[in-house]
């Protein structure tokens, strides 16, 4: 039986599409543009498709926002599977007009029961609100609450992601702090992390096993002697090069049952690049 209200996110939020599937959380698709062409996330196009096709044609696409239209289609879907009412996480609003659709679409909705939220947040940061939730509207939670525990989730959430490559965030400008001078320092392995809802460049390591080392000790250093509550490994398009990282990282951190494997999705994989590894925690309380 579906809960009563229904919990709507983007594919910005990096959720595999079983789990998102298993807790009835629907994703509306950031589309991913070559040209004239159109793709969008999670339906037509993943990180081995686009970087198979960056690659080919040595060009970098363009990502987009989903029209008001898409969450409206997916809202009305919601109510006519059941749905007395919807929450909806979206992408940080720094980085993408996503939020703004949504609030678009909500508007055209005026006699339904939709809250949305900006996650200020991404990836699993946002994928975790998500399916805090789903746990708690299942559980019966009103809207408010259920806003009010993703965004403790959010609060106690850490993402450390080492890229195999900075090529990829100098061609797309979408990392703050970015040095002009540092285009042309391809060997450097950047650490990733999110800071203010946006994805920031924290440091710039040598190797990559300096690299994978040196997020795996973020890691842990923002956990600051708590118990991981929840955990995703996170990779674009290198899911063997994920399954490396995640064994290192067991080594040094005591990682929860349901460790998920997450593919960081199109729409925020076309800034990073392929090869991009990173662990994502949830700190308990």
């Amino acid at each position: 039986m579906m809960p009563s209200i229904a919990i709507v996110t983007d594919t910005d939020a990096s959720l595999p599409a079983y789990l998102a599937a298993k807790h009835g959380i629907r994703q509306v698709p950031i589309s991913v543009l070559f040209g004239e062409e159109s793709f969008q996330t999670g339906i037509d196009i993943d990180d081995a498709k686009l970087f198979e096709r960056v690659d080919r044609e040595g060009k970098l696409p363009t990502t987009a926002a989903p029209a008001p239209g898409d969450f409206v289609k997916a809202f009305e879907r919601a109510f006519d599977d059941g749905a007395g009412s919807i929450v909806c996480f979206c992408v940080s609003g720094e980085i993408s007009a996503t939020y703004d659709s949504a609030l678009v679409a909500w508007g055209l909705m005026p006699e339904r029961s939709i809250t949305v939220v900006d996650s200020r947040t991404l990836s699993m940061g946002q994928g975790f609100m998500a399916l805090v939730a789903a746990e708690a509207a299942r559980e019966g939670a009103s809207a408010d609450e259920i806003v009010a525990r993703a965004t403790s989730v959010r609060d106690r959430t850490y993402l450390y992601a080492a890229l195999s490559t900075l090529r990829y965030l100098a061609m797309s400008g979408r990392v703050g702090h970015l040095a002009a001078g540092m285009a042309g320092m391809l060997n450097v392995k950047p650490i990733l992390t999110i800071q203010e809802g946006k994805l920031d460049l924290l440091e710039k390591v040598r190797t990559q096993k300096k690299a994978w080392a040196r997020a795996i000790e973020l890691t842990g250093e923002a956990l600051a002697g708590r118990a991981v509550e929840r955990m995703a490994i996170l990779h674009a398009a290198a899911p063997d090069s994920a399954r490396q990282f995640e064994a290192l990282v067991r080594e040094e951190i005591d990682c929860p049952p349901g460790t998920i494997l997450a593919e960081l999705t199109p729409g925020l994989s076309v800034h990073a690049g392929a090869g991009l590894v990173g662990a994502v925690v949830v700190a308990a309380e």
